[in-house]
């Protein structure tokens, strides 16, 4: 990943202790396939999980906050083994400053991807917010950092990752990575 981030991005991004995200067109396309017995299904990208994977293992906290409620989201937030899981909220910045509360965090500790407009409040509390490249303009207006990858296709996964390298987590997280990737462990 060679993301140009400005001092003042690399700043926020090291403060962050949370990251929390939206679902619909943040982890996934955004689009809700239901067949004709009514059962929901959602895309979700394995590179999206492997960051959120990262993240809780490097000590960070990771929640969803999202609009719907989906037996879907359910089964991959537990599957990633995400501890604070909302569904089906009506006010996400109030469920956002709870969240903060019971964590004890400040706003400028927590990070948000959104990609609507019912996502903008919480874009603008957030110390690093960010959006999808296809979100709402609503929602890029109100983020800091806008990925260059669609939401559901690798725009939390580079979120994650560079959050985790401004706060030299992603390094510690995959030891001999650089070794793999500048081709010395070839014989």
């Amino acid at each position: 990943m060679s993301i140009k981030l400005s001092p003042s991005l690399l700043k926020a991004a090291k403060k962050i202790e949370l990251i929390a995200l939206d679902v619909d067109g943040v982890l996934t396309d955004g689009k809700i396939i239901i067949d004709d017995k009514g059962a929901e299904s959602k895309h979700f990208n394995v590179r999206d999980g492997m960051g959120i994977a990262v993240a809780l293992k490097q000590g960070l906290q990771v929640a969803v906050i999202s609009g719907r409620y989906s037996k879907v989201v359910e089964h991959r937030a537990k599957e990633l083994k995400i501890p604070h899981v909302y569904q089906d909220v009506a006010d996400k910045k109030l469920v956002f400053v709870k969240l903060l509360a019971k964590l004890k965090l400040a706003p400028v500790q927590a990070a948000f991807m959104g990609d609507d407009v019912n996502d903008a409040e919480v874009l603008s509390l957030a110390g690093f917010s960010c959006a999808p490249s296809d979100a709402d303009d609503a929602a890029k207006a109100s983020a800091l950092w806008v990925s260059s990858r669609r939401g559901g296709d690798g725009a939390v996964r580079e979120m994650c990752q560079l959050i985790m390298t401004a706060q030299g987590k992603w390094a510690r997280a995959w030891p001999g990575l650089t070794r793999i990737i500048h081709g010395q462990n070839r014989e």
